[in-house]
């Protein structure tokens, strides 16, 4: 078979071949062509050019870009000849991707495929027009060899004074057509040159080898260690998280996302630093446990409360397991160049994300035991992929993934886990429920009103003493703090003095302290004496002496009180931002509804809204073995079907002259024959008007006066008349 362009060269292959391209270029597969030249055209485009060479090491593209340097058609010796010996491999893979192919009088590259590299490879001009000896330049003075000294190795290109008066080295340069001008300042170096100045070769440096990972060795058990520890922390901060949005939540921006001063509240409230908490709600919202209501509210879905049920395992996979395959970047939030992003927020999509961060993961499972260090692992990186879209931030990219994959305990001490290599290899992993440390049921209360747990605690302990009192520090073991705040925030919640007093009493090893229970009953005393509904808001209290206290407090001015008899007062603030104001005064009111009963109880806000995931912008998942052969078969059968239609479209064409003549006993008669044997006819058919047109139809049934067959102009299944038919030819 003649190959003369990329379409032939598709036509040649085996099933093998399609096998290994459609695997390395999933996009061209996606949707399946209907035949081999709408594939080479999808092949041949840009975009899908584009992925292909995304896909390439340092060492392929270099050769990439030594065959662009060359005329077509090139051969393996050219290429060998202006990089190195090893160039054949990365050939044979360059071929197996359809970035280069054969045809009958050398090798070529598809369409566009220039372009999409850059008219300028590794630093190239374009080729001399005109016949040059390049063994001359060789004889160049010394001003125009330092004029070429600085063209070698690219850009090519150099700027002059003017073009009619360049000075003596670049004038001998331009006569000789060593130099070619391109415009009245500008001139370039012909790629001829450039080679034989390099050389004979195209790169300065030939980067055929991966270099080797350095880094630090860490003992195996420790790294697993560190990452239990991590896994176990990655989970509390996710439910302490959620739970605070339960009770709290949190006010989207109009343009999406959370705003910077509720990033600060929650990276005080976790205590960890803003980016941190950036990934935690990225990790939030892509399980998709949380949900923005109709209020552009941020909070808890109902998903929450499943999550919540499951094992750690199945837990930590569902955060891991969406973090890995997300297009998102939490790392962008408080970026310096990105200053208008927010976490959450619209603008954190990066379509190459993924990619980087699986090939991140992939490096250090290929260097177990090792925690790499920065800068090697970007040489490693660069090399693996050295022309990434969105190339400026790949470096950053690669390091917010190590970063990343640290807090998730994917790595420990920086290199990878055993969880983090069954997790990649799609193992369960189960084993994280075996490896977490057990959870404790009891506290050891202290006397400077803290609380010390030995361990995780129990989740139904952990919800309740997170409810009276706020978490000091974190590690093995996690200290509490009660305060006044705390415990008004256990009563708001709808426990009493005396129910706090049993829980700790009943939780905690030690002995309650004396001053503990005098703040619980003094704050229980205290608590509920203010009532405060909606007017926009009232303030109720039976104490009168208390209403002017308040009404005499400076720092209560904002609200603009008014009091309207001895017990109430009223203000023009809503309820909730009045309980506000009143707790930062150092005041401890209580809610009331339009009834007079006091508004407290457990407050678990969960979103009415259906949780909306982000999408997944950017890359191809790669088909499986069964979807590829599919459409193997698919596109060889769209490949005989296009050529049978190019056939009959031959064969109208020819007919166009003489319509078909037949009589009606000769129409039947062969109409029959063909129906039975389920081959095509041309026939004659006239129209409303009487105008005969020619059609190409397979017959399929003679029905109630007519033909039903399929019409080969539009693809459907017709029905001709037969008295309309006016002669019926065999193809």
């Amino acid at each position: 078979m003649e190959m003369r362009s990329f379409s032939d060269y598709l036509r040649s292959v085996d099933d093998a071949a399609f096998l290994n391209l459609f695997s390395a270029r999933p996009d061209l597969i996606t949707p399946v062509p209907p035949d081999i030249a709408s594939l080479a055209v999808r092949a041949c485009s840009a975009p899908s050019l584009a992925r292909a060479i995304d896909s390439l090491n340092q060492w392929q593209f270099q050769v990439l870009e030594a065959a662009a340097a060359l005329n077509e058609p090139f051969s393996l010796k050219s290429i060998v000849a202006i990089t190195d010996k090893a160039a054949s491999s990365a050939l044979d893979h360059l071929i197996s991707i359809g970035l280069i192919y054969p045809s009958d009088d050398g090798m070529r590259l598809p369409s566009q495929l220039r372009d999409v590299i850059g008219n300028e490879p590794a630093g190239l001009g374009p080729a001399s027009v005109a016949k040059i000896k390049v063994a001359e330049v060789e004889k160049a003075p010394p001003e125009s060899k330092k004029v070429l000294e600085r063209l070698i190795w690219g850009p090519p290109r150099g700027s002059v004074g003017d073009i009619k008066n360049p000075g003596p080295g670049v004038a001998w340069l331009l006569e000789q057509k060593f130099l070619v001008p391109l415009d009245q300042r500008t001139v370039i170096l012909p790629r001829e040159v450039a080679i034989h100045l390099r050389g004979g070769k195209v790169h300065k440096e030939n980067f055929i080898v991966q270099p080797k990972l350095a880094g630090a060795k860490r003992n195996e058990q420790q790294v697993n260690l560190a990452a239990i520890a991590n896994i176990s922390t990655v989970l509390r901060w996710v439910e302490e998280l959620l739970n605070f949005w339960a009770d709290e939540p949190s006010d989207a921006l109009r343009a999406g996302g959370l705003g910077v001063r509720d990033l600060k509240i929650l990276s005080t409230h976790l205590g960890v630093d803003e980016s941190c908490t950036a990934f935690i709600t990225e990790l939030a919202y892509l399980a998709s446990l949380i949900s923005f209501d109709a209020q552009d509210r941020i909070m808890p879905s109902n998903k929450f409360d499943i999550w919540l049920m499951q094992t750690p395992a199945d837990r930590w996979q569902v955060l891991a397991s969406q973090w890995l395959i997300t297009s998102r970047v939490s790392g962008l939030v408080g970026r310096a160049e990105s200053k208008n992003v927010a976490a959450l927020g619209p603008e954190l999509d990066r379509v190459n994300a993924s990619k980087v961060r699986a090939l991140t993961l992939a490096i250090l499972n290929e260097n177990q035991g090792i925690a790499p260090e920065l800068a090697s692992f970007n040489e490693v990186i660069a090399w693996r992929a050295p022309v990434r879209r969105n190339s400026s931030l790949q470096e950053e990219l690669a390091s917010w993934t190590l970063r990343e994959a640290e807090w998730l305990g994917i790595t420990g001490q920086g290199a990878i886990s055993k969880y983090g290599i069954e997790f990649l290899g799609g193992e369960d992993l189960a084993i994280i429920n075996e490896d977490l440390p057990k959870t404790v049921d009891h506290i050891l209360i202290q006397s400077d009103n803290t609380a010390i747990a030995p361990g995780p605690l129990e989740h139904e302990i952990s919800q309740q003493l997170a409810m009276m009192a706020d978490i000091e520090s974190r590690g093995g073991a996690t200290v509490y703090r009660f305060s006044e705040a705390t415990i008004r925030r256990a009563l708001d919640h709808g426990k009493t003095g005396d129910e706090i007093k049993v829980f700790l009493t009943k939780t905690s090893k030690t002995p309650m302290p004396q001053p503990l229970e005098y703040l619980i009953a003094d704050v229980s005393k205290k608590h509920g004496k203010l009532r405060v509904g909606n007017t926009s808001a009232f303030i109720r209290c039976e104490d009168t002496a208390l209403i002017s206290q308040i009404m005499n407090d400076k720092r209560l001015e904002i609200l603009e009180l008014r009091r309207i008899a001895p017990e109430v007062v009223i203000c023009d603030h809503d309820a909730t931002d009045t309980m506000r104001i009143l707790r930062e005064a150092g005041y401890l009111p209580a809610g009331e509804s339009a009834t007079g009963i006091m508004l407290t109880g457990p407050r678990s806000n969960r979103a009415l809204t259906k949780p909306r995931p982000p999408r997944v912008i950017g890359e191809i998942e790669i088909p499986t073995e069964e979807n590829l052969n599919a459409a193997i078969r698919a596109i060889r059968t769209g490949e005989k079907s296009t050529h049978k239609q190019t056939h009959l479209r031959q064969a109208a064409n020819e007919a166009l002259g003489a319509l078909p003549r037949t009589t009606a006993n000769e129409t039947m008669d062969l109409v029959n024959k063909y129906i039975l044997e389920e081959k095509s006819l041309s026939i004659g058919y006239a129209d409303n008007n009487g105008a005969v047109t020619h059609r190409i139809i397979d017959p399929i049934r003679v029905s109630a006066g007519a033909l039903i067959a399929r019409d080969h102009a539009t693809g459907e299944v017709q029905s001709f008349r037969i008295p309309r038919i006016t002669g019926v030819a065999p193809l």
